[in-house]
């Protein structure tokens, strides 16, 4: 213990720096289950962090030793995040208060001591995680955590896969994850817990430098999955290895290389795999690939993945239990002719070199076919019942991303039970009429013809696809009104995707009947107005995405009217117009951002070359203001020429303003003062003004004489007379004490907006400005001239520190003796 500490010593020195610093607190995600702490310079867990939390990230802060007293008291935490934070002493009891904690994460902590109970009071711990930890071994005191079902102890040093003698009892064991540590020797005698254990272990050993494995070590053991890709130093002990792995049984078995070696692989050097029984087979990069050889080996196999694997054919082996087959990033061009596989279920071909497909023929069982991304050409006679014949249960066809295919009259017969069609990305070329290329497809819920250089026709009606859902057709082009018409009877569409098709207008009736769309895309048109959307055909409506269009504004009637359902609006990177004519549209941008996804690519129209301004970023107090001055003016006019006195005295608060706007009072600069500073304040902060600012300014040395409405405006006299005289004409300085009272209080902006616009008719700034709580740069935009008042000038604001308070009061009256 004391070698631990004093050959940390350093570290700790950090500990007291950091601990002396200060950590930002921590924030909710998502839900109130879920709190980040991440990377926050935190040197503890804040006892701030509500109790009934479920998930807490505390990786990336600053935690050298973990004691009983870490963590206070959190009976809901199920998961628990510590990656990286320094952890190398972990004391007995140390997760006492987080017992019931389900996941716990130690990722790339040094950890060096870990108490006898260090771990064993966690009894429901389900995921342990000590990836880049140190670890040289597997014996780690967790006797008492027999609910253990995960162990990942990836990327460190351990020799051994052997397990301590007390976990052949954790029943519900698992996963066993030791990929990138130091194992070179797989012995008998290591193996024996995994033998007993009862659950279905999964045994991750990829990238570690196996030289050797005894034979019989895996005999009668019975995994759910083996990974040993990149496990063995060369392909002679790859060969080795796999013979002496004689006898097991395997769910999945992954094997193979990250990279392709440039070294002479050994002759025969996959035979063990014959030795071995498994129902799925994941082969990555295998050298010198001989397919009739291989095959063999593989004869009782369910799923077979070959990727990056040097094939050409497989045509003489029968594979009587094969269900799924993937190809991927062949090697080599590949023959596909696999008509022998009667009992395929699913066929993915992806990728791979110029691929020769003679027909996907008599087969019963097949489902789902995948032959995207191959550079395939489907010829004009082919295409494409010739290619698929005899497979009356195929659900899922994907033929996107190819080169080019030719539809003849009734390419898709026999087809009745696709519900998934997509080509997008693979050239059509319609070889007959359009309204019947898709008459056989009634089953059809998914349609991608995205890409396709399809010039969509009035002809080409989806109309016989009556249970369509998903119909995904941009980057083509609708001839004149085609859009009128290829959508009828489409009543079960939910998703509809026409963008970048160039689109100018769309009528109401193009999505005529279509009463459950819910998703409409449109970007990457060229539309100016959204009056569709008034329409009651998409009144489902709950997201459009109306993004990269010429739309510069939204009519009131179009935005009171959309449909009640819009949750999601996507306006962006349109060149709208800010300008004082669109003030409503812009508020209600404003105001509607929770509907409006990605509000912040919202941008004006540039009518010269610079940089891009927000539509959230536009200015619109100078807006405001004018509108403001303008009624003010109107109704100081109407009341003078026609309602008199009474009027005058109802619209009292317009007209002094509009008088102080235009008078300006050029009252001269010499003229006596009653007072040193008027206080503009909220009545609901009177409290700090009489018993702070009215106790230290004029019962101060020298005393500064202030002017509160509250006490020193004159009786009967008019507040708004008041306020002008008494408080600014009648005062040297004027003191704004800014809280969110001020802020919502209408007489509080009245006095600052009248105070603001008589000092700048006199030349003067003499605003001192008092900040006494925080208030939202948002709602500082409330009070007009404010928020730029704020960023221009020096302000001053009220902490409860005594240091703080010393300096304020000392700024304060500096402030308001200088000057005139």
């Amino acid at each position: 213990m004391s070698f631990f500490i004093n050959g940390n010593i350093f570290l700790y020195i950090v500990f007291i720096l950091v601990h002396n610093g200060n950590g930002e607190e921590c924030t909710k995600v998502k839900s109130d289950q879920y709190y980040s702490c991440e990377g926050r310079n935190l040197t503890y867990v804040p006892t701030s962090i509500p109790l009934f939390i479920e998930m807490l990230d505390f990786s990336f802060n600053f935690l050298p030793s973990l004691q009983k007293s870490t963590f206070p008291r959190l009976d809901y935490l199920k998961r628990l995040d510590l990656t990286r934070c320094h952890i190398q002493y972990i004391a007995d009891d140390a997760f006492h208060n987080v017992r019931n904690v389900t996941t716990l994460i130690l990722t790339g902590n040094p950890v060096s001591y870990i108490g006898p109970d260090g771990l064993n009071s966690l009894l429901k711990l389900h995921r342990l995680v000590l990836v880049n930890t140190g670890l040289h071994s597997l014996n780690i005191q967790l006797e008492n955590l027999t609910e253990l079902q995960e162990l990942k102890a990836g990327t460190n040093n351990i020799q051994s896969i052997a397990l301590p003698p007390f976990m052949i009892n954790f029943n519900n064991f698992c996963l066993l994850d030791l990929h990138v540590n130091n194992i070179s020797t797989i012995k008998l005698n290591q193996t024996s817990v995994l033998r007993g254990m009862r659950a279905n272990i999964t045994l991750i050993l990829s990238r570690n430098p196996i030289l050797h494995i005894e034979p019989g070590a895996f005999q009668g053991i019975y995994l759910e999955e083996l990974n040993i890709l990149g496990a063995f130093v060369s392909s002679a002990a790859k060969r080795d290895g796999l013979k002496a792995l004689r006898g097991l049984k395997v769910g999945r078995l992954s094997i193979g290389n990250y990279n392709f070696k440039k070294t002479n692989a050994a002759a025969n050097y996959l035979d063990g795999l014959c030795s071995m029984i498994f129902k799925e087979i994941y082969l990555l990069r295998i050298e010198k690939f001989v397919s009739e050889d291989m095959y063999t080996c593989l004869i009782n196999a369910t799923k077979i993945t070959l990727n990056h694997c040097y094939i050409t054919a497989m045509q003489h082996v029968p594979f009587p239990n094969l269900k799924e087959l993937y190809i991927a990033n062949s090697e080599e061009p590949i023959e596909l002719e696999i008509y022998h596989l009667h009992s395929l279920e699913k066929l993915v071909v992806v990728e791979n070199r110029p691929t020769l497909l003679k027909g996907l023929n008599y087969m019963p069982n097949l489902q789902h076919v995948d032959l995207s991304r191959n550079n395939l050409v489907f010829s004009q006679f082919d295409c494409c019942t010739q290619y698929f014949i005899g497979m009356p249960n195929l659900r899922s066809l994907n033929l996107s991303d190819n080169q080019n295919m030719y539809l003849s009259k009734n390419p898709f017969a026999g087809f009745s039970s696709i519900e998934i069609l997509d080509v997008r990305f693979t050239r059509l070329g319609f070889l007959s009429r359009q309204f019947e290329l898709f008459k056989n497809l009634k089953n059809l819920k998914y349609l991608d013809i995205s890409y396709s250089s399809s010039n969509i026709l009035r002809t080409m009606t989806f109309g016989h696809l009556s249970h369509l859902q998903v119909l995904k057709a941009s980057g083509n082009h609708f001839q004149e009104d085609a859009l009128n018409y290829v959508f009828v009877n489409l009543t079960a569409l939910e998703i509809l995707e026409i963008s970048d098709c160039g689109i100018l207008n769309i009528e109401a009736r193009a999505f005529k009947g279509l009463t459950r769309l819910k998703h409409l895309f449109l970007s990457q048109n060229k539309l100016v107005v959204l009056d569709f959307v008034t329409h009651p055909y998409v009144k489902s409506l709950t997201m459009l995405n109306v993004e990269r269009n010429t739309i510069s504004s939204i009519s009131n009637y179009v935005l009171q009217n959309l449909p009640k359902n819009l949750s999601v609006l996507d306006l962006s990177f349109n060149p709208f117009d800010c300008s004082c004519s669109q003030i409503a549209f812009i508020s209600w941008i404003t105001s509607h951002q929770h509907l409006i996804q990605q509000s912040n690519n919202l941008f004006c129209r540039q009518l010269t070359q610079g940089s891009k301004i927000r539509v959230l970023d536009y200015d619109i107090e100078s807006c405001e203001h004018i509108r403001r001055l303008t009624i003010v003016l109107s109704i100081c006019a109407v009341t003078v020429l026609s309602l008199g006195a009474v009027l005058t005295y109802k619209f009292q608060f317009y007209l002094r303003y509009g008088c102080i706007l235009l008078r300006g009072y050029k009252v001269s600069r010499l003229q006596e003062f009653s007072y040193d500073a008027f206080v503009i304040y909220s009545s609901k902060d009177e409290s700090w003004v009489m018993n702070e600012l009215l106790e230290n300014l004029e019962n101060g040395i020298p005393p500064i004489q202030l002017c509160l409405h509250v006490r020193d405006f004159e009786v009967g006299k008019t507040i708004t007379s008041n306020i002008i005289d008494e408080g600014i004409m009648g005062s040297r300085k004027i003191i704004v004490v800014v809280s969110q009272h001020f802020i919502e209080s209408s007489w509080c902006r009245f006095e600052f907006e009248v105070a603001q616009s008589w000092l700048v008719m006199q030349g003067n700034a003499n605003i001192i400005i008092i900040i006494l709580e925080d208030v939202e740069e948002e709602k500082t935009k409330k009070v007009f001239g404010l928020h730029k008042h704020l960023k221009k000038n020096t302000y001053l604001k009220w902490s409860g520190n005594p240091l703080s308070k010393m300096r304020f009061w000392i700024r304060l009256r500096k402030a308001i003796t200088t000057g005139n």
